[in-house]
């Protein structure tokens, strides 16, 4: 490679410069994994070369034997890391190396705190790639140029990893990149083979594009001594360089699934699991599918790159096909290698054909038989859920087939505990059902302590019945979905008439009936004063130790999603809550006994509390303190 030509120094994305200064001296103990990242990325480009090559075998350029190549200098400190990949052209040069084009990004930077072992755990839950190099090397070198361009146009980038990086316009007559790190003075171990060769067995085995070591074969004399001078080399590939995913099961160990999962998912945590099948038949695919044990920070961005990496017949066609499992498993990472398809298949493609729902269908189940698995390990699952529970929520909506198996795997706060940590399932639940009921009973609020203390509760407290206590953001929107289980309907407490089957007595019930009856001139009395405010005003048998709450009609939108609507900037139609009074509470009963303004205003200070134990807003909060003020002073 000749000298350079044109050259421009660039400074790095204030990103890249904060991960940089955190990552090498958060990650010094875990040294290392330098080697496995650029092998990965080495034959992520060989795969690249490999698809654009089916429709243009001229980028080969004669050299269609894909490989990646590491060489060592004692001497000089260097380690040097080439393939005969895709390679890069002076934009994606800058662009890949002096960016971090990852969404996250932002998120990520924020959580990083300077503490040495939280922020290894967190920047290798991020991924990191070429920038790994500068946990060894104090300078690094890259030569690289597009397969296809001509020699000409070749590109060497330069930095030590601090603000700056120099881009320049080199001539290489061969395509793909070498990497050339010139180790710290206190990283000379990673030049010597047995390390580096070390190293490729242990991260990198499972590559199916070979890694290759320079061997010096030497001529011996008649009494084996090395004749000086008649050393040749051959190259020696160092790993097994098959596709690990085409290996029998019986074959590969517990490690080299980990090591795979790290390669696929750009992760250096371990999976809580993984499902490794090969299907012959109809359809004829091998699949690899891992439940990460981290959450990337792009997981919330459902238009974020998500999927699994697709093959066909071995040759790699895309990363992130997303159109093999739900957005709800987009946090599911893996691998599906496949007969069925096209060589030249594109994203486009993959859209229209039919083949791609049945494998998508076939993909699910197996997600989720996989996930079922996992649940009989309940401290693994309760990780699983922790991290990844709220996607899982968004299945009953989107996936109605598998509708009762996703509800199988949910889990729930509920009365039954009272912890805010959800590690109740819907089967639980049902096993403890008191004898005669027939309904799920749920509830759902802003937050664990809104829904745990809602006056709602009071009734099921007293009488022992469970109730899922429901406070995410999309719970609402779930519960919408998710009708019944095991053949029992759900009912949000909080909506509509209260009835509790055969659980109540008929003594019980025409006690109430006759409340009611008895309660009829208050009810009346109420409504009048408090007019177009609320829909309704009846007596409630739901309540304790609450003077008053407020229901909604069994088919309305909960208050939750309302909320969430209209921060949203949605105008909903507006609805007046049902407003009910527990005649065994001192309140109700003073209520009954006042006149005049001071009846109207402790209406209206019952209502506004109801709504407030709902998590409501009030349109006069001035209003409704300037009423209890005068209460209190009466």
């Amino acid at each position: 490679m000749s000298t350079a030509t044109r050259e421009e120094t660039l400074g790095f994305q204030t990103e890249v410069k904060q991960l940089l200064h955190l990552m090498i001296n958060s990650l010094y103990s875990n040294r290392e994994i330098f080697l496995r990242e650029l092998i990965s990325n080495g034959a992520d480009a060989c795969d690249k070369l490999r698809y654009a090559a089916l429709d243009n075998d001229a980028l080969y350029e004669g050299d269609s034997e894909l490989r990646i190549e590491i060489e060592h200098d004692s001497e000089a400190g260097t380690v040097t890391v080439r393939d005969n990949g895709i390679g890069m052209n002076r934009d994606e040069v800058v662009e890949n190396l002096g960016t971090i084009a990852r969404s996250g990004t932002a998120e990520f930077l924020k959580q990083l705190t300077g503490e040495q072992q939280k922020d290894a755990r967190l920047i290798g839950q991020f991924g990191v790639g070429f920038y790994s190099s500068f946990i060894v090397a104090d300078e690094v070198t890259v030569r690289t140029r597009k397969a296809g361009t001509a020699a000409e146009e070749g590109v060497e980038w330069h930095s030590q990893g601090e603000g700056e990086f120099t881009v320049a316009d080199i001539e290489c007559p061969k395509h793909g990149t070498e990497i050339v790190l010139h180790l710290k003075s206190d990283a000379g171990e990673f030049a010597d083979d047995f390390r580096l060769k070390s190293l490729v067995r242990k991260y990198s085995d499972h590559i199916e594009v070979p890694v290759r070591m320079p061997r010096v074969e030497t001529t011996k004399d008649e009494d084996g001594n090395d004749i000086e001078g008649s050393g040749t080399t051959t190259w020696e590939t160092v790993n097994e360089a098959t596709a690990l995913w085409v290996r029998p099961k019986s074959e590969i160990s517990d490690d080299e699934y980990k090591e795979f999962y790290k390669h696929v998912a750009h992760d250096f945590s371990d999976p809580l699991t993984w499902s490794h099948n090969k299907v012959e038949g109809k359809l004829e695919y091998t699949s690899l599918l891992y439940v990460p044990g981290r959450a990337p920070f792009d997981l919330y961005e459902r238009d974020g790159a998500r999927g699994v990496k697709l093959y066909v017949q071995r040759v790699f066609i895309m990363d992130d096909a997303e159109q093999f499992l739900p957005l709800y498993l987009r946090f599911i990472k893996g691998v599906l290698d496949t007969r069925e398809l096209s060589l030249n298949v594109s994203r486009e493609l993959l859209q229209q054909d039919p083949k791609v729902e049945k494998i998508k269908s076939a993909l699910t189940k197996r997600a989720l038989d996989m996930l079922k698995k996992l649940a009989k390990d309940k401290e693994a699952y309760q990780t699983f859920w922790n991290t990844f529970g709220s996607v899982l929520k968004e299945g009953p909506a989107e996936d109605y087939a598998n509708r009762e198996k996703i509800a199988e795997l949910l889990r729930f706060s509920t009365t039954h505990t009272d912890s805010a940590t959800q590690d109740q399932s819907l089967a639980d639940y049902v096993e403890r059902m008191k004898e005669g009921q027939q309904k799920i009973y749920y509830i759902v609020a802003d937050g664990f302590n809104a829904v745990k203390n809602s006056p709602h509760l009071e009734i099921f407290r007293k009488k022992g019945i469970e109730v899922l206590l429901l406070s995410d953001r999309i719970d609402e929107w779930l519960m919408s979905h998710l009708t019944e289980f095991d053949g029992k309907s759900f009912v949000d407490v909080a909506k509509g008439e209260l009835d509790l089957g055969e659980i109540e007595g008929e003594e019980e019930k025409k006690a109430q009936e006759e409340t009611a009856k008895a309660k009829e001139d208050l009810v009346k009395r109420v409504k009048e004063a408090l007019g177009d405010e609320v829909q309704e005003v009846k007596v409630t048998h739901r309540l304790t130790d609450s003077p008053a709450c407020v229901v909604l009609p069994e088919h309305e939108m909960g208050f939750q999603m309302r909320r969430i609507m209209e921060a949203a900037g949605q105008k909903l139609p507006e609805v007046k809550p049902i407003l009910e009074l527990n005649p065994e509470h001192g309140l109700v009963a003073r209520l009954e006994a006042a006149e005049g303004d001071g009846f109207t205003d402790l209406a209206r200070i019952l209502l506004d509390q109801a709504i407030i134990a709902e998590g409501g807003h009030l349109d006069d909060p001035a209003a409704y303190v300037k009423r209890l003020n005068d209460l209190l002073s009466a």
